[in-house]
């Protein structure tokens, strides 16, 4: 078996593994200077990611295989991008430095929970992270941040909208989550209005991009609306075939935003990402609680953003319309990058995340007594 220096330990089920398939592309960088390893936890998961990429993806079903398999490795370094429970049973291999790299960079409140004391070091993408962590968490090692930008952003995926003369504006709901606490969408409180005020606007094209689990939600209310608005968007385009409206379910919405004109989210990875890449263009962050000192405290993205919420739903397709003409938060947005992304440009985060990693293969191998050739040192 080729030698394996970094072990990407993915241990959930298919309906989760959008989390780390966004990583492959920037894995298999980090391969040409420390080969890499997929280690899953499920076979339908492992055999999705072998669809997806050339590194090697290994199975450990229960426990005792994933011992038996990091022992045959001997890996240094473990990268985890997210808190799945079963991490911790790999997180019990001391011979290796454990690194938490997460799926996004958002305001949600799962982004920060005591789990990051487990690891050795937790990458974030920059200043609002580490306040996050540091609101959040009591007694938390600051120094086991580690900045890197966000470097799934710096990957160009081929666009996959057909060209339009007309202006393109997105809606990007996130899901409800897992827990009351962590619920953002807006799909079963606003939903079905938000696609009926861009649908009104003269010369627009809709595209409706949800979360990945919003397609496969058992909340009925969630599951009934989203079927309503597919229903909604291939009737508007019976009615206008010309307009190109579309509703997208799978796929990466980083190959979609850079063909769009504006996009309505909820307080989500995906808002962060628009606000990385397409700074110049408006967004709008919905609500649901309808607490606007709330979202402005946890959301701080919100305050370069129009807000959607049960107030102003209403009058959505007034302000849609004045804001693809007059887009008065632009300087604030640019300002507000800054603050999440300490200003890395694209194509820094990457060659950051390369650099860090590397840094930790180092530091592991001085603290076993590995010389900087790789060899095992004499006892």
């Amino acid at each position: 078996m080729p030698p394996i220096h970094v072990i990407a330990y993915f241990a959930d089920d298919p309906t989760r593994i959008y989390q780390l398939l966004q990583w492959l592309p920037v894995l298999e960088r980090l391969d040409e200077r420390h080969p890499v390893g997929i280690v899953t936890r499920e076979a339908a998961t492992a055999a999705l990611a072998q669809e997806r990429t050339r590194l090697p993806v290994f199975l450990a079903r229960r426990f005792p295989g994933l011992t038996g398999l990091y022992d045959e490795l001997d890996a240094k370094v473990v990268v985890y991008c997210n808190n799945s429970m079963r991490n911790f049973q790999s997180l019990l291999d001391g011979r290796m430095l454990h690194v938490h790299i997460n799926h996004g960079e958002s305001d949600k409140q799962s982004m920060v929970s005591n789990n990051a004391k487990a690891y050795d070091r937790v990458f974030v993408a920059g200043e609002a992270a580490v306040q996050r962590h540091r609101a959040g968490l009591m007694e938390l090692d600051e120094s086991k941040l580690i900045r890197i930008g966000r470097p799934q952003l710096d990957l160009r995926p081929e666009p996959v909208l057909a060209p339009s003369s007309r202006r393109t504006v997105l809606y990007a709901p996130t899901w409800e989550g897992d827990a009351e606490y962590n619920d953002y969408t807006s799909v079963d409180v606003f939903g079905s209005r938000i696609v009926e005020a861009i649908l009104a606007q003269e010369d627009v094209r809709l595209v409706y991009k949800p979360h990945p689990k919003v397609a496969t939600s058992l909340t009925p209310a969630i599951a009934e609306t989203h079927r309503r608005i597919l229903e909604r968007i291939a009737a508007a385009t019976v009615a206008d075939p010309a307009a190109g409206h579309l509703a997208l379910v799978e796929g990466d919405i980083l190959a979609v935003m850079p063909s769009c004109d504006a996009m309505i989210t909820d307080v989500s990875s995906v808002g962060l990402d628009w606000l990385y890449l397409q700074t110049d263009k408006p967004i709008l962050i919905t609500d649901r609680y309808d607490d606007p000192e709330r979202l402005r405290r946890n959301a701080p993205v919100s305050r370069c953003a129009d807000v959607v919420d049960s107030g102003t739903i209403g009058s959505l397709t007034e302000l849609l319309a004045t804001r693809l003409v007059h887009d008065e938060h632009r300087i604030a947005r640019a300002a507000m990058r800054h603050h999440y992304f300490d200003g890395v440009s694209v194509g820094e985060s990457t060659e950051r995340f390369l650099d860090e990693i590397s840094h930790v293969v180092a530091r592991r191998d001085s603290l076993v007594g590995v010389p900087a050739t790789g060899e095992v040192a004499s006892a």
